[in-house]
């Protein structure tokens, strides 16, 4: 992160110094995590919904912070405090201002905002990785993309950089991505697509498509909308853009378009790439059913940004792009296809797809709940079922939800018309018990994928797995 100057953080957040600071006082970086803060370090003191960051000031304290960011309603309780206090109405709006007066002193930067239900954080990867080719480029770690991880990751930006990639917004909420566009002021948006994801909290999918609309009510003339075409509601956004529009997808009226796409399994995927009047036959490295979409969306920012074909498909190739299906050995010699990043039904659908087009000995598929789907729940856990009946030698679930996938399953005409998969249920609070049975169950020749929502954290049966086939220990 940048060194912050304190008259800069007094002049955009309007906080009340309380306490004694030099007014030549830098800070090294905004920290809300108290345990990670370091010497020169201001601390955010952000209230949460299970934690409130004001418990954690003397902890901030001792561990050498050299102030800390709070509310005027906790400093009004407080008879004294361990080390100068910036104090405002409200910490998270004012680091908000902090990150907005920041990008304001970064007016060339090319800020690439990127939303939809699916692939955010994939298609961040990948466009970063395009861009870098061309230029010094920012990504936002992770996923960090709500009105807290956003602003510190925009303040992470230097003027070395010349371009910004950033997710924006789960969507919980009308009026979130609204908020993130004026801080960030995204140049370009990319829209992937609209998925009955976090259903439970928007109630409609029109009303997720019009939280992640405003993305593109944020285009400035001159900006440019990325939308993917094949999306009928992410095409209709098009008309809000205040740029020009660039649609990408596998559909004819696409202007950035694939055709004849073969899957290589592990090596990749292959497509006639037709851009600006030209088609190119391509091989990519990306694996899984979404990887298509991933390298169009990619390419049409290098295309907006006026770099060579022959460059965007290097960066596709760069190391650490391909964040979910990441392939592993397991134990006693079976292969493990980690997608525990998260799951909703086009990515489980495309995972599958990918245990299918590898048509290993035998294809067992290890599936999570899938969650925040409302009111569809039930309907999107059989249509993931049937399909992994269709696919997997084995069908394992884990989670209550779940167990609508391993009933509709083990109804399901198997691979090869062989007839229904081998299924087997576990509870959340039989996780042990699951490991333990892939330990016992798994051998050579099996191709084994793991995926569930991110609630269920269920890299750490990964991580078990591996240390089974790196020869660990399960305490280790």
């Amino acid at each position: 992160m940048n060194p912050l100057a304190l008259s800069h953080v007094l002049a955009a957040t309007g906080a009340e110094l309380r306490g004694e600071l030099a007014p030549e006082t830098t800070f090294a970086r905004i920290e809300r995590d108290a345990r990670k803060v370091q010497p020169g370090d201001c601390f955010i003191a952000v209230r949460g919904e299970r934690f409130d960051g004001h418990s954690f000031v003397a902890d901030a304290a001792a561990a050498g912070a050299t102030a800390a960011l709070v509310s005027r309603a906790w400093t009004d309780t407080q008879p004294e405090a361990p080390l100068p206090l910036l104090v405002v109405d409200d910490p998270v709006t004012a680091l908000q201002q902090l990150a907005a007066w920041w990008r304001g002193q970064l007016p060339d930067l090319l800020v690439v905002g990127i939303t939809g239900s699916v692939g955010k954080t994939s298609t961040k990867e990948v466009v970063a990785s395009v861009l870098g080719r061309a230029m010094a480029v920012y990504r936002s770690p992770g996923n960090l993309n709500t009105e807290i991880g956003l602003p510190l990751s925009l303040l992470e930006v230097t003027p070395d950089h010349r371009a910004a990639v950033l997710e924006m917004g789960g969507a919980y909420a009308f009026g979130e991505i609204r908020l993130l566009c004026g801080i960030a002021k995204p140049t370009i948006g990319i829209v992937t697509n609209i998925h009955p994801v976090h259903l439970e909290r928007m109630g409609t999918i029109e009303a997720i498509a019009e939280t992640k609309a405003e993305l593109v009510d944020a285009i400035p003339e001159g900006g440019w909308a990325v939308l993917n075409g094949d999306d009928p509601r992410v095409r209709a956004m098009a008309p809000r853009s205040g740029g020009q529009v660039l649609f990408y997808g596998l559909e004819p009226d696409n202007d950035v378009r694939a055709t004849e796409v073969d899957s290589e399994g592990l090596e990749g995927v292959s497509f006639w790439l037709h851009l600006g009047g030209e088609s190119n036959r391509v091989r990519i490295p990306l694996i899984g059913g979404h990887a298509v979409e991933l390298a169009l969306a990619a390419i049409a920012v290098g295309h907006i940004a006026g770099m060579a074909l022959p460059d965007m498909l290097l960066g596709l190739t760069e190391p650490g792009v391909q964040i979910r299906l990441l392939v592993m050995p397991g134990p006693n010699g079976a292969q493990l296809i980690d997608d525990t990043y998260n799951a909703s039904t086009p990515s489980m659908l495309s995972a599958l797809g990918l245990l299918e087009a590898m048509n290993p000995q035998r294809a067992i598929a290890v599936l999570g709940d899938m969650r925040e789907l409302g009111e569809l729940s039930e309907r999107e856990h059989v249509a993931v079922g049937r399909r992994a009946g269709e696919v997997a030698d084995l069908v394992v679930t884990y989670g209550e939800l779940a167990r609508t996938m391993a009933s509709e399953a083990a109804t399901t005409d198997g691979r090869f018309d062989i007839g229904p998969p081998d299924v087997k249920s576990f509870g959340l609070e039989e996780r042990e018990e699951l490991i333990d049975y892939l330990l016992h169950e798994l051998r050579a020749g099996d191709v084994v994928l793991l995926k569930g929502s991110r609630g269920l954290e269920m890299e750490g049966i990964v991580e078990a797995l591996r240390r089974e086939a790196d020869g660990g220990s399960r305490e280790e």
